[in-house]
């Protein structure tokens, strides 16, 4: 009888992703940004990475010794995550902006195994592609800063480069938890946006208040980009400390989420 139990609730989970799976590619936005987030963190980390191996030549002592390969690599993810931010939301808001939203919670009633569910289907994707963008770009952005390039086997950089799609998977799912906690698609990128496109930047480069700047989620988190310290950097936690603080935020995010879900009608 036991057994029988769990067979059932294992079919009743594996239809449930499967139906998330199929709500996910049929929404041809979401495509759409996953593939935004891929072009845009590509090709603007080749830029950039082409523009630093011409400039290496005139910079400082200083810049060179904090002279980072692997993340000038990186540098498209400040617009790539825009992207991630915009698929997280649009996974979970348009169910609430369609009205899809209450025959979803009609078919799976367990609100925990739906929003799980929903994560779990999204984050792996999100997941495999933040990896691979991730490896595609560190390999492209290499081959742009010539001799100044990094190798994969080089101490820390395969780490960085995990850990870069690590990151990006990170911001989808963090707004998948605040637009499950706001519901309107507007509402979560009118806060989203502009909070870590501008304010976060803002907050972790002015000297009143970077010492707050650095534990908000996207500062800390692309610390696990990192594979040379700047010499002036003071931050008092390494890569793996600010990737512990992000998914703290991550964490919070899908709890209030998940809370809020629980609590009040669809």
């Amino acid at each position: 009888m036991g057994r029988r139990l769990d067979e059932e609730l294992t079919m009743a989970a594996a239809q449930v992703i499967r139906s998330e799976w199929t709500k996910i590619r049929s929404v041809a936005s979401t495509v759409w940004t996953l593939s935004l987030a891929v072009v845009v963190t590509v090709a603007l980390g080749m830029l950039i990475a082409a523009l630093s191996n011409n400039d290496f030549g005139n910079m400082s002592r200083n810049d060179r010794l904090s002279f980072d390969p692997t993340f000038i690599s990186f540098a498209g993810m400040s617009l790539g995550q825009l992207a991630m931010i915009v698929f997280g939301v649009l996974v979970v808001s348009n169910e609430y902006s369609t009205g899809m939203i209450r025959t979803s919670l009609a078919a799976v009633p367990q609100r925990g195994a739906f929003l799980f569910s929903k994560i779990a289907v999204a984050g792996a994707l999100a997941l495999a592609v933040g990896l691979a963008t991730s490896f595609v770009t560190f390999f492209l952005g290499q081959a742009m800063l010539g001799s100044h390039k990094a190798s994969i086997g080089d101490s820390g950089v395969l780490r960085a480069v995990i850990g870069g799609g690590l990151y990006m998977t990170l911001i989808a799912v963090f707004s998948m938890g605040v637009a499950t906690m706001l519901r309107s698609p507007m509402l979560s990128l009118g806060i989203l946006m502009p909070f870590f496109f501008l304010i976060s930047n803002i907050l972790g480069n002015v000297s009143a208040t970077k010492k707050v700047g650095r534990y908000l989620p996207d500062q800390a988190g692309s610390k696990i980009m990192r594979v040379v310290t700047p010499i002036d950097d003071d931050t008092p936690y390494g890569p793996w400390g600010g990737f512990a603080i992000m998914a703290l935020w991550v964490v919070a995010a899908l709890a209030g989420g998940y809370l809020l879900l629980k609590k009040r009608d669809a």
